[in-house]
């Protein structure tokens, strides 16, 4: 069964959609306030460069408090049930969700780091190919970090293909380490980055689902 989140979060208030339209006019950033709508602000404020979701103006570039308190609490909702008692991401636009995750939790969180090369560091790492930057990398945690048994739940912004996401679970995984969930604030579900993680029987939840980018609109599932 595909689990997503609740909805208890996503309604927009008349600050949200009054702030949206003065954005466009050249007026201050958009600003939260109380209850934030995702969704919307997805709608809104998301755009399509390529084949890439950008989230840059709120979320992974400038980082909205507001938002980052509601991205949090839900992913905490979502997580508790699992009981993870570490939450595991990957620098550098994991680490604002993962934060705000861990804060609402009350767990720690590590973010695996990544280098462009090998090196001599006493690390767990795996190798990825970055489609979008057309690079490859190692990410890389060190072992002092993550102690085996740890239950561990894996935390990012964005799902597409999900090879950052499946080292992380791999690296969980050979560090002894059982891997709780992964809970991501957007999803583009026609990606294979869902199946590549279930593929390994891992639990995967998102907040926001983006259906489509056909015709350089972002389309989205119901909450």
């Amino acid at each position: 069964m595909v689990l997503r989140a609740s909805a208890r979060w996503y309604r927009a208030g008349p600050s949200a959609r009054s702030s949206a339209s003065s954005a466009t006019a050249g007026a201050p950033p958009h600003r939260y306030d109380g209850e934030v709508d995702l969704h919307e602000a997805i709608r809104v404020r998301g755009r399509i460069e390529g084949d890439l979701v950008k989230v840059d103006d709120f979320l992974n570039h400038r980082v909205e408090a507001d938002v980052m308190r509601s991205i949090g609490a839900e992913m905490a909702t979502l997580l508790e049930p699992h009981g993870p008692n570490l939450l595991l991401t990957a620098e550098a636009s994991g680490i604002p969700p993962a934060l705000a995750c861990s804060l609402a939790m009350d767990v720690p969180m590590v973010y695996a780091k990544k280098y462009l090369g090998t090196g001599d560091r006493y690390s767990y790492a795996r190798e990825v190919t970055s489609p979008t930057k057309g690079v490859e990398y190692r990410v890389e945690v060190a072992r002092r970090v993550l102690p085996p048994g740890a239950r561990v739940a894996i935390v990012d912004d964005i799902l597409s293909q999900g090879r950052t996401a499946e080292a992380l679970g791999e690296i969980t995984e050979e560090a002894g380490c059982d891997v709780a969930a992964f809970v991501f604030a957007v999803e583009k579900s026609f990606m294979e980055g869902r199946r590549r993680l279930e593929s390994h029987g891992w639990m995967v939840y998102s907040l926001v689902d983006v259906t489509s980018i056909a015709d350089r609109t972002i389309e989205l599932a119901a909450p």
